[in-house]
């Protein structure tokens, strides 16, 4: 595990396409969220200031060939606050996505849960972007366990303004734009997050991310 996550760290202190790990690389989802850990640590992100959830569709579970979504570690230095602007060049094959973000209130245990469990913790909601990095080249070679390992594409985000009384609005039809230019060049609804964005926040909660980072 510590040689897997060295070598994720050197790739990414070199800011290179991070190659298959060959022996040292996790072999299963639990393997690689253990390796997750030992990267957090090592960048001093225990605990990480909040988690993103990545492959909330079918689509791109089967692109990545997971069964379902994928969670990976936030640090507070990839937390930025509205009107960030940054050089494309300081990333590597950087994208940007629409995203729905949460603060949570209270803690929430690292179990299985409902939607309606996980909404009682929630304290505020935020439209967020994630950018994200392909610091990879072959997914198929690297393996869905070292994904993992990796954050998942995740390289840093930027918040919007807090909404507290979200519960008036229906998150699930929120919908989402990226513009360049003033051109749409990407959308997406919340419902598109596991059919809602606080179902995604219930799976998190029972997740291996929850298990190994402890809730």
């Amino acid at each position: 595990m510590n040689d897997a996550a060295a070598m994720i760290l050197e790739a990414w202190r070199a800011k290179r396409v991070l190659a298959p790990l060959g022996n040292a690389a996790p072999r299963t989802e639990a393997e690689g969220y253990a390796v997750q850990r030992r990267v957090a640590e090592a960048q001093g992100a225990i605990p990480p200031a909040g988690f993103k959830i990545g492959a909330t569709t079918r689509q791109m579970q089967e692109i990545l060939g997971l069964g379902g979504p994928a969670a990976g570690f936030v640090p507070a230095s990839s937390i930025n606050a509205d009107g960030l602007s940054v050089a494309y060049a300081d990333f590597l094959n950087a994208g940007v996505e629409c995203e729905v973000a949460v603060r949570l209130g209270r803690d929430m245990p690292a179990r299985p849960t409902t939607r309606e469990a996980a909404a009682e913790a929630v304290a505020e909601v935020f439209a967020a972007i994630e950018i994200v990095e392909k610091r990879y080249g072959d997914l198929g070679q690297l393996g869905t366990p070292t994904l993992i390992a990796d954050q998942v594409f995740h390289a840093s985000g930027v918040l919007g303004a807090p909404v507290t009384d979200w519960r008036a609005l229906d998150l699930g039809a929120a919908r989402g734009e990226l513009r360049v230019d003033g051109q749409v060049r990407g959308s997406g609804h919340g419902r598109d997050l596991l059919g809602h964005p606080l179902e995604a926040l219930a799976w998190l909660a029972g997740s291996g991310a929850a298990r190994e980072f402890g809730g």
